[in-house]
């Protein structure tokens, strides 16, 4: 038990003058004492309410904040370091009328013969069954991530699109329905990456949207596209094909400059039997030897169809292109691993037919695990050309902006 500094003292002085319990000096002593310690107390929660502020403030200061401009629309204010600047967002959505519309009308905006006036970012129009529907092309580092799918700890890359969509949109992660066309393990990058989201209202323009998820989002995660799409396009279901890059440094000295994007490989590797061995691969066939399984996963049709499986030499780089109908879990990184052991000629071409042939990943389990993540990219997914075609009345996609200081309204520029 902890003895306080105002029972500490009295007892002090009742040990110094000889007598038990809180005689008339004692108890003076004692209130004096009694003071210092509340004095005391009180400056600890002083304290402690400081550092609750400092904490408040802080974290106030990290949030976005939404400021109107000139036009229509809002302009997000982030803090980066010392620097401050803007990015345009999306104008909050306004609320449903009666009859299922939306109203195209905001801040400084006007409708004239029931259509939206010039430069406006929202018109007029009936939305589709279940709302609008827009389709993303996302590139990604992997490095700091574990994977695409949702979680929130550790940070995924869903996680922190999905909160930049309810930062733009003003809408709620069950509203938005943000949906991948495939689940990237933790360290795999992408270069095309397709996703799609809803809204219940639509725009006149993309490019303030694209700007704003791209000034909201980290570094390491850029939306390279935003396009309208079609109710029947979904990015994971429509999908007919998907592309994959492994790229594996080959050289004694590992260049820095590749250690996220590139496995090392010392040992040099005999390209040509690699594309040998690589091209039993191509066609359809049974990949249960090659999928590593997860209980969170579902069953999965184990047969595939790979078009093409190309190893290309760059200088010390070999990349090792895959492109297929689709891919199990960790497909790609078991066939890259036993691919790595054939160019090592630890064995030989033809185990490749013998491990389709088996049917069991114990088997390939003797002779490799698989890949590393990091060299692994996902570069492209393909669509059927009727899902990727743009709806009626809806606006052009917008692949980025060059902004023109000249015509930029904000006084901080």
């Amino acid at each position: 038990m902890k003895t306080t500094l105002a029972m500490t003292m009295v007892m002090a002085l009742e040990n110094s003058v000889g007598i038990s319990g809180f005689g008339s000096q004692s108890s003076e002593f004692l209130v004096m004492a009694t003071k210092v310690d509340l004095g005391r107390e009180d400056a600890r929660e002083r304290e402690k309410k400081k550092e609750r502020r400092k904490k408040k403030k802080k974290e106030e200061e990290e949030e976005p904040r939404f400021v109107p401009v000139d036009g229509d629309g809002y302009c997000c204010l982030l803090l980066v370091e010392e620097m401050s600047y803007a990015v345009p967002v999306l104008p909050l959505h306004a609320p449903p009328f009666l009859d299922g519309s939306l109203s195209s009308t905001s801040h400084n905006s006007s409708t004239v013969g029931g259509e939206s006036s010039e430069g406006s970012n929202r018109v007029e129009m009936k939305p589709a069954v279940n709302g609008y529907k827009w389709r993303l092309v996302i590139s990604y580092e992997g490095t700091k991530y574990a994977g695409w799918q949702y979680q929130v700890s550790p940070p995924t890359v869903q996680c922190f699109l999905e909160k930049a969509l309810n930062c733009a949109t003003k809408l709620e992660r069950k509203d938005l329905c943000l949906v991948g066309a495939g689940r990237t393990d933790a360290g795999v990058h992408a270069l095309g990456q397709v996703a799609h989201f809803v809204t219940p209202f639509n725009y006149g323009s993309l490019d303030g949207i694209h700007a704003a998820l791209n000034g909201i989002l980290p570094d390491d995660i850029r939306v390279r596209e935003i396009s309208p799409a079609v109710p029947e396009f979904h990015a994971r279901f429509s999908a007919e094909g998907k592309t994959y890059h492994y790229k594996i440094y080959n050289d004694a000295v590992m260049d820095p400059m590749q250690r996220h994007f590139a496995y090392h490989s010392a040992c040099k590797l005999n390209a040509d039997v690699m594309r040998e061995a690589a091209k039993h691969f191509v066609g359809i066939h049974n990949f249960s030897a090659f999928a590593n399984t997860s209980n969170s996963d579902r069953v999965r049709n184990p047969v595939k169809s790979i078009f093409r499986f190309d190893v290309v030499e760059m200088g010390a780089l070999l990349q090792l292109e895959v492109e297929g109908s689709g891919f199990l879990y960790r497909q790609v990184r078991n066939m890259v691993a036993l691919l790595l052991q054939v160019g090592r000629e630890a064995l030989p071409p033809d185990i490749v037919p013998s491990m389709l042939a088996s049917q069991d990943r114990r088997e390939l389990a003797k002779y490799v695990m698989f890949a590393p993540p990091h060299g692994l990219c996902l570069v492209n997914v393909m669509y059927n050309k009727d899902h990727l075609r743009l709806p009626p009345d809806c606006p052009t996609g917008s692949f980025g902006k060059h902004h023109t200081i000249t015509k930029c309204k904000l006084p901080f520029y």
